[in-house]
C-alpha cells in the first residue's frame, strides 16, 4: 500500500534566509488578511513561537486534523507540525483543500519506527504464532500507512487522551492487542487497566523477534519497540534531584514517557492534560513537567505566578518540530499565494480509505 507523501519536495529558497524577521511578520500578516477564511494555519503546542504566534488554532495532532476538518471554507491548510499530522488533516479534510506542509524535514522519529514493510512482517509472524486472537492499535503518531494498516485490520487508532478507552474496548474484541509504535504509551495504558507486566511482550522490528521470557501464550500485549525521543530523555535521576531541590514539587508527565518514569511522577497525561493541570493549579503551586521544551517555556511565561520548571534542565526542543521556523512558514504561504502547492500532502485514496477506519472506531468510541 503506497502513500504519495509529497507532490513537490523542494528546499527554502536562499533569500529567505536573509529577510529579517520584521520584514516576514509583515509578509505573513499581509497574507493571512487577504486570504482571510480560504486560509487556515494550524499549529501543535510543540512549536516555535515564532510560528505559534500566526496560528489560527493550536493544539495536539488530532485535535487539529479535526479543526481542519471542520473548516469548510479554508482551500488551503498550511499545517505547521510534522509529516504524520499533515498527512491525518488529508484524510479528515475535504478533496478540494489542500494540505500543506512548510518544511518536509518536519517529521516524527517515532512514527518513523514503524514502517509498513516492518509491520505486515510483523502481523505475518504474530499471526503464525497467535493466530487470529491480535487487535492492532495504532497511536495517533504514526504514518498514514501504518493507520490504514491498523483500519484494514478491524484495529483503531489512539490518542494519549483516549489510550485507556480505546485498549479497553480491544480487549472486548480480540485477547490480544498489538501496539504501535510507541512502546511507553502501551506499557503505561495497559498497565493502568489492570494488564502486568509479566504479560506483555515487546516487538523488535529490527530483528523481526519476540522479547518475551515466559510463557508466550500468556502475553496479551504486544508493544512495539518504539518510543519517542523526546519523552524518553526524561529519567527517575531527574525526579529525584527534583525532589531533593524542592520537597513540595509537583512533578507531571507525558505518558510517553518511561514506566519507571510515569510510577515515579504524581500526574501523567496527554498534552491538553498537562496544559489544563497547570491552568487549574493554584497561584503559588510547583510543577516540574517532562514534555517537550517549547510548550514548557510557553507555559512557564504564561504561568508566571507558580514555579514551573522542566524535569529535565538540559532538554532540547523536539528537533524535528523546530524544523519549521519563519523563514519556512512564510514560503509556504507565499507559495499557496500564488496558487502553487509546493509540500502539498497527498494520502493515496486507498490509504486514506482504510485510515479513516481507524480514525472513526475511535472516534465513535472516544
Amino acid at each position: 500500500m503506497s502513500i504519495l507523501n509529497a507532490l513537490t519536495k523542494p528546499g527554502l529558497p536562499e533569500h529567505y534566509k536573509n529577510l529579517s524577521e520584521e520584514e516576514m511578520v509583515k509578509r505573513v500578516e499581509a497574507i493571512k488578511a487577504e486570504m482571510g477564511d480560504r486560509l487556515y494555519l494550524p499549529a501543535h503546542h510543540y512549536q516555535k513561537d515564532e510560528v505559534v504566534q500566526f496560528a489560527d488554532d493550536t493544539g495536539d495532532s488530532l485535535q487539529l486534523a479535526q479543526l481542519a476538518a471542520r473548516n469548510k471554507k479554508a482551500e488551503a491548510i498550511v499545517f505547521c507540525g510534522v509529516h504524520f499530522m499533515a498527512e491525518t488533516a488529508d484524510i479528515l479534510t475535504e478533496d478540494h483543500q489542500t494540505v500543506i506542509l512548510p518544511d518536509m524535514r518536519a517529521g516524527c522519529s517515532m512514527a518513523d519506527m514503524a514502517d509498513i514493510y516492518q509491520t505486515e512482517r510483523a502481523w505475518t509472524k504474530l499471526q503464525s504464532r497467535f493466530g487470529d486472537t491480535i487487535l492492532p492499535l495504532t497511536y495517533v503518531n504514526s504514518t498514514a500507512a501504518i493507520k490504514a494498516f491498523v483500519g484494514k485490520n478491524g484495529g483503531a487508532t489512539v490518542t494519549s487522551s483516549n489510550a485507556m478507552a480505546m485498549v479497553d474496548w480491544s480487549f472486548t474484541q480480540k485477547e490480544r492487542i498489538l501496539f504501535l509504535p510507541d512502546q511507553h504509551l502501551g506499557r503505561n495504558t495497559a498497565y493502568e487497566l489492570g494488564v502486568p507486566l509479566e504479560a506483555m511482550a515487546v516487538w523488535d522490528p529490527i530483528t523481526d523477534t519476540l522479547e518475551y521470557e515466559g510463557d508466550v501464550d500468556a502475553v496479551k500485549v504486544i508493544l512495539w519497540k518504539g518510543h519517542c525521543s523526546v519523552h524518553e530523555k526524561f529519567t527517575v535521576e531527574n525526579i529525584e534531584e527534583v525532589r531533593q531541590r524542592f520537597s513540595d514539587m509537583n512533578v507531571i508527565v507525558h505518558p510517553e514517557c518511561s514506566f519507571e518514569v510515569v510510577e515515579r511522577s504524581d500526574f501523567s497525561g496527554s498534552t491538553k492534560m498537562i496544559i489544563e493541570t497547570i491552568e487549574q493549579a493554584k497561584p503559588g503551586s510547583k510543577w516540574a513537567i517532562g514534555t517537550e521544551m517549547n510548550l514548557v517555556n510557553r507555559i512557564i511565561q504564561q504561568h508566571q505566578n507558580k514555579t514551573i520548571v522542566s524535569l529535565n534542565p538540559n532538554m532540547c526542543p523536539c528537533l524535528t518540530m523546530n524544523r519549521i521556523d519563519l523563514p519556512h512558514l512564510l514560503w509556504a504561504l507565499e507559495e499557496v499565494q500564488q496558487g502553487k502547492k509546493t509540500n502539498q500532502i497527498k494520502v493515496e485514496a486507498e490509504a486514506a480509505y482504510y485510515a479513516n477506519q481507524a480514525l472513526d472506531r475511535m472516534l465513535e468510541r472516544a
